[in-house]
């Protein structure tokens, strides 16, 4: 499966399959999920999030996408407009990815505390990312 790519500042309402739309300004990227579920996956990017790569005509995303909250669970990249399917993660995979992730957000927030972070902690929040503690 391949994925083009948009640039916008604001994400469309209505989103294609096979797109990843990009907002620079908001330093987000969405598209729907690549299995076929139709749902909608947001990747911030940032050193804390996904970064995003731009090659000529295609673009990447890393690391790869692991939609475990979703019911398909799909794991995937997108490298050079390319979807790469990966393996299924267990669920004690899943648990100790996500705490790695969010160790890793925990540490780059209190590195770089300011106005725009606490803007990126009601982001997460509100995707259901970041934890309260």
């Amino acid at each position: 499966m391949t994925v083009s790519h948009q640039w916008h500042k604001f994400i469309p309402e209505e989103l294609e399959e096979g797109v990843l739309y990009i907002s620079k300004e908001y330093s987000t990227a969405i598209h729907l999920c690549c299995c076929g579920c139709k749902r909608k996956v947001v990747t911030p990017l940032s050193p804390a999030g996904w970064e995003l790569t731009e090659n000529a005509d295609t673009v990447s995303l890393s690391p790869s996408i692991g939609n475990w909250s979703f019911p398909c669970q799909s794991h995937y990249w997108i490298i050079n407009g390319t979807v790469k399917w990966s393996y299924a993660f267990t669920k004690e995979e899943i648990l100790s990815n996500r705490q790695r992730d969010n160790e890793l957000l925990e540490g780059y927030i209190q590195e770089n505390s300011s106005d725009k972070i606490t803007w990126w902690k009601r982001l997460l929040r509100f995707l259901g990312i970041w934890k309260r503690r």
